[in-house]
């Protein structure tokens, strides 16, 4: 489990490496340099644009990736979601900008930004699943929180190695070719993640599925027909997680540099800080899931999220760094306490055979509603020169939004939890949501 775990922590962190780099690159430079007939803040709105793309790949991803992990088994996923992403990556730090090639600049973006969310939407199911299928039940949470780590450590690489580039350059240099530096390194960071994945096992569920013959044929067709309520729940229930996240990570740092004038360095840090706490948290929040079951822990980081929005805005607007670290922090801590269990929660909703494509269509599809459209939707409501109410009104509504939707899913109890107190089992419960 060791191994397993860490194998995954790693592929997910590279993987999400990828993708917040684009998000960061999207805040600071990619602007003016891919749009810069736009107005500062349109071509802010158009990197946000491309930035989203990656988000309405990600259920496509999950679709196609989510049909090889059914039919064909978690491990060869983990393997193709990475190289395609890795890739991606890559060219995207060798596309020319608008200055060199013209409109052909922004298009290669948005087609290179789709690839990455294309694997992205694959990376997390076969992850996850590899890890929470392995995993002991009593410990299923604390294991399959590991993938679920890597999002935070992918973050602090890319923002780490933003931070030393901004740091060791001029302004000149970091918007000539400094930037493009960590989408070239995540070619490097493929190679070891593919290195790590080789001596992976299939899960034992899946190699039971084969023998007995009963693996979905259409597992989209099958979800689709059987559970497709329990997806738009997923999805609505998840959707608050992406948007605080996003929110933090991508607009805060845009507006805390455009607008409030913070020192571009300071931001990251403040953001920075907010993540690794964050990051640390996780498995502790995934061991109370284990104990009190998923369900509680989702129900409460929704209603700490909708109680924490109008204070993370007032604080960010005084542009004190500590004030915007505590802001964040209390953000991403009621986030976590969501995200920690949904690794073990949202597999223990579906049947084994048509496991990889629900649970990933539905953390995916979340990602379209709560993380393509907030960073664009809080530029837009975030103007004039007093604090972005708008923002946290906006905020709060889709925290309420997914606390009801978490109200009606079931509880998948651990181990521990069922055998003191009688419920239903996931199966029953499962299928009275999904009919």
């Amino acid at each position: 489990m060791g191994r397993l775990a860490v194998a995954s922590l790693v592929g997910t962190a590279i993987e999400f490496f990828d993708f917040f780099v684009y998000g960061t690159a999207a805040a600071l430079v990619l602007g003016p340099l891919f749009f810069p007939t736009f107005s500062p803040v349109a071509g802010t709105l158009a990197a946000f644009g491309t930035f989203a793309v990656g988000f309405v790949a990600r259920p496509l991803g999950s679709v196609l990736f989510g049909h090889v992990g059914d039919r064909y088994g978690r491990r060869p996923v983990m393997f193709a979601s990475l190289v395609l992403t890795g890739c991606a990556t890559v060219a995207v730090g060798l596309v020319p900008t608008y200055a060199t090639i013209g409109i052909s600049a922004p298009v290669l973006l948005l087609v290179l930004r789709f690839l990455q969310g294309l694997g992205l939407g694959g990376e997390w199911g076969g992850a996850v699943l590899l890890t929470a299928e392995h995993a002991p039940e009593r410990r299923r949470g604390l294991w399959a929180s590991f993938p679920q780590v890597g999002p935070a450590v992918g973050f602090l690489l890319a923002n780490g190695v933003m931070l030393a580039l901004s740091a060791a350059l001029t302004d000149a240099q970091f918007r000539e070719w400094g930037w493009r530096v960590p989408f070239w390194a995540a070619g490097l960071l493929a190679v070891g993640g593919l290195l790590l994945r080789s001596s992976l096992a299939e899960t034992p569920q899946f190699q039971e599925l084969s023998a007995t013959g009963r693996r979905a044929n259409a597992p989209l067709a099958e979800v689709a027909r059987d559970h497709w309520r329990l997806v738009l729940l997923t999805a609505g229930a998840l959707a608050v997680g992406y948007a605080v996240f996003y929110t933090v990570s991508t607009w805060a740092l845009a507006y805390g540099t455009e607008r409030l004038g913070v020192d571009r360095t300071t931001m990251l840090i403040c953001i920075m800080a907010a993540v690794a706490v964050k990051g640390a948290t996780t498995p502790l929040a995934a061991m109370l899931g284990d104990r009190y079951g998923r369900r509680p822990l989702c129900l409460a980081g929704c209603a700490a999220s909708a109680a924490w929005m109008f204070p993370m805005v007032a604080l960010l607007h005084t542009g004190r760094p500590v004030l915007m670290f505590l802001g964040f922090l209390g953000a991403l801590l009621a986030f976590i306490t969501m995200f920690a269990v949904v690794a073990a929660y949202l597999p223990e909703l579906y049947e084994p055979r048509v496991r990889c494509t629900g649970a990933a269509v539905g953390y995916n599809l979340a990602g379209v509603l709560g993380g393509a459209l907030t960073p664009i939707l809080a530029t837009a409501l975030s103007g004039g020169s007093g604090p972005p109410w708008g923002v946290a009104a906006y905020l709060t509504v889709v925290a309420l939004v997914s606390l009801g939707c978490f109200a009606l899913l079931p509880e998948t109890l651990p181990a521990a939890a069922r055998a003191k107190a009688p419920s239903k089992t996931s199966a029953q419960a499962t299928a009275e949501v999904s009919g």
